[in-house]
């Protein structure tokens, strides 16, 4: 992990298309604004970790499911 200290108003770009600014830092808490391409998500990362969970449970097969399946014709 690489850590840097960055003060208000200053920015970090990742790759060439991501940057991320502190915003306000107040106590412990700081408020980080990114910019970047539609096309890349940002998220949170208790969001992206349900997000996760969410899309595994809902691939996952499970017997029950198969026999919900109606029977082939003969």
């Amino acid at each position: 992990m690489l850590v840097l200290s960055r003060k208000v108003g200053e920015s970090i770009v990742i790759g060439s298309e991501v940057t991320i600014t502190v915003l306000e830092v107040r106590g412990d808490h700081a408020r980080i604004g990114i910019q970047a391409p539609r096309s890349v998500s940002v998220h949170r990362q208790e969001v992206h970790d349900e997000l996760v969970r969410t899309n595994r449970a809902a691939t996952s097969t499970q017997a029950a499911d198969l026999t919900r399946l109606p029977k082939p014709s003969t």
